[in-house]
């Protein structure tokens, strides 16, 4: 299997960290992986966005250019990648920020209001891990305990932010 990932939003917004943590996990389960990173010179507040490959086999390029999923937190990110996932490809979109329709049939598009969803939960900057949690109900790259150890992991240093990350998480695989 292969999933082939691109994440966007502004800058601030979490889209690489959502990355890392995907990788991570890809990693832990044994998978190639790569993760790479775009953004503007003004990353709080510019466009961010990373593509992440997780698959069985080799990976060669790491460049992403028709996803197998794509996760878009703001406006212009929808305007720029929703036309390259490809067909049978699923689409996250956060409907908090985003209420543009999607004209394409040929793929899944799931409208999630992350935002929302975050600041329900006490805290609107994990409107990531809702998003990371809709995509992988979504597509299956990862399975959920080894996407909440990846996030343990990296956040050994911060114990207090975990748990409830994992509920946001779930809160987000739940939607899907």
């Amino acid at each position: 299997m292969r999933h082939e990932f691109i994440m966007s939003g502004f800058g601030g917004q979490g889209v690489l960290l959502m990355g890392q943590i995907l990788t991570y996990a890809g990693m832990l389960e044994e998978k190639n992986v790569s993760w790479i990173p775009a953004y503007g010179p003004e990353m709080r507040g510019g466009t961010a966005n990373c593509s992440v490959i997780i698959a069985d086999g080799p990976t060669g390029s790491p460049i992403v250019g028709q996803p197998s999923a794509v996760v878009v937190l703001n406006l212009p990110s929808l305007d720029k990648f929703m036309p390259m996932v490809r067909p049978q490809g699923v689409l996250i979109v956060n409907s908090s920020l985003i209420d543009k329709a999607v004209e394409r049939e040929d793929i899944r598009t799931y409208r999630v209001p992350v935002n929302d969803l975050a600041a329900g939960l006490g805290n609107p900057k994990m409107a990531n891990m809702v998003a990371l949690g809709a995509l992988i109900a979504a597509t299956g790259a990862v399975r959920m305990d080894t996407l909440f150890m990846a996030f343990a992991k990296k956040f050994a240093a911060k114990p207090q932010v975990i748990e409830l990350n994992k509920v946001a998480i779930q809160k987000g695989f739940d939607c899907i």
